[in-house]
C-alpha cells in the first residue's frame, strides 16, 4: 500500500473508538520493525519523523525513499502515515510535504495565540491545496519535558482557544497540551481528563496525546474514551531498543557487525509497539 493520509485513519478511529499510534523513526532498523510488526498485527500506524531525526537521517527525500522502498520490497498493506512530528516553521512543514510526506504537524505552542492560528492556517492552506489529504496536526498549551532539545514546562490547553484555533484555520487535528511530558516522566502522570472530554465535545475532530510513553494502561484508556485518537510513544520504544543493545553487547562483547547488534534490538521496539497498540485497540484495524 502507498503511503496514506493520517486524515481517515483517525477519523475512522474517532467513529470506532480506537486510537492510532505514532511511533518514531530514527533509522532503517526503527522503520523495519515498526512497519513488520504494523504488518503482522493488522493495524494501521503513523511513522513520525522529528526535524532531528531527519537530519540524522539525511533528509526529507531520504527519509520518503526509505519509508517508501520498505513498504513496496515487503509488501506492507496496512495503512502507513509519514508524519512530521513537532515542524518548527511553515518552511519545514511545506518541505516535507513536497518530499511526500502524507501529513505534518505545525507546532506553534510557544507562539501567542494569534501568531499560533495563523502560521496554522498558512500550513492548512499550503497542504491542502497541495493535496487535500494531507493532515495538518497542531498544538495547543505546552507539553511539558524534553523533545530534542526543546525543554519546557506544560501548561494546559485552554478550551475557548482550541474551539478558535479549529474553526479560524481547518485543521485535521488538535494536540492540546493536558498534564502529559516528552520524554520519561518523573512521579505519576496526572492528565485533565475533564478538560479532554469537553475540548473534544466543543471542537469534534480527533484529538492526539504527546508523551504516550509512561502513562498507565488506564489512564490511556480514559484518554480514548475522551476523544483522543490518535498517542505518541517515542521514548519507550528507545529505552527497550537501547535496553537490548546493551544486553547484546554484554553478552558477547567481541562482536563488532552492526547488523547483529542493532538489528536483534529491534525486538525491543516491537514488544514495546505491541503492548501499546493493545491498549489502543487498533489491533485488526484496516478495514
Amino acid at each position: 500500500m502507498a503511503l496514506v493520509s493520517m486524515k481517515e485513519m483517525l477519523l475512522k478511529a474517532q467513529k470506532e473508538h480506537y486510537a492510532v499510534g505514532q511511533f518514531n523513526i530514527n533509522n532503517l532498523e526503527w522503520v523495519e520493525a515498526i512497519l513488520d510488526e504494523a504488518q503482522l498485527l493488522q493495524c494501521p500506524v503513523i511513522l513520525g519523523v522529528a526535524e532531528k531525526a531527519m537530519k540524522y537521517m539525511g533528509g526529507w527525500d531520504t527519509v520518503v525513499g526509505m519509508v517508501r522502498g520498505y513498504i513496496k520490497d515487503n509488501h506492507i498493506s496496512v495503512p502507513v502515515a509519514l508524519h512530521v512530528d513537532h515542524g518548527s516553521s511553515f518552511e519545514v512543514c511545506k518541505a516535507a510535504i513536497e518530499a511526500g510526506f502524507t501529513s505534518v504537524m505545525i507546532d506553534g505552542s510557544r507562539l501567542p495565540l494569534d501568531e499560533n492560528i495563523a502560521t496554522v492556517k498558512k500550513v492548512v492552506d499550503y497542504a491542502h491545496a497541495h493535496d487535500p489529504m494531507i493532515s495538518v496536526e497542531a498544538e495547543l498549551g505546552k507539553v511539558g519535558g524534553q523533545e530534542d532539545d526543546v525543554v519546557a514546562e506544560s501548561m494546559y490547553a485552554v478550551p475557548e482557544e482550541c474551539v478558535r484555533m479549529v474553526k479560524e484555520t481547518g485543521l485535521d487535528c488538535l494536540a492540546p497540551a493536558l498534564g502529559s511530558v516528552h520524554g520519561p516522566y518523573h512521579g505519576e502522570p496526572h492528565l485533565g481528563f475533564d478538560r479532554m472530554e469537553q475540548i473534544h465535545q466543543m471542537v469534534g475532530v480527533p484529538l492526539v496525546l504527546h508523551g504516550g510513553s509512561g502513562i498507565p494502561n488506564d489512564q490511556l484508556r480514559k484518554a480514548i474514551d475522551r476523544g483522543t485518537c490518535k498517542i505518541n510513544v517515542n521514548t519507550e520504544c528507545m529505552q527497550y531498543w537501547t535496553k537490548m543493545v546493551r544486553e547484546i553487547l554484554a553478552k558477547d562483547p567481541d562482536v563488532y557487525d552492526p547488523r547483529q547488534i542493532i538489528g536483534p534490538a529491534k525486538a525491543g521496539i516491537q514488544e514495546t509497539m505491541k503492548l501499546h497498540c493493545e491498549v489502543f485497540g487498533c489491533i485488526g484495524k484496516v478495514k
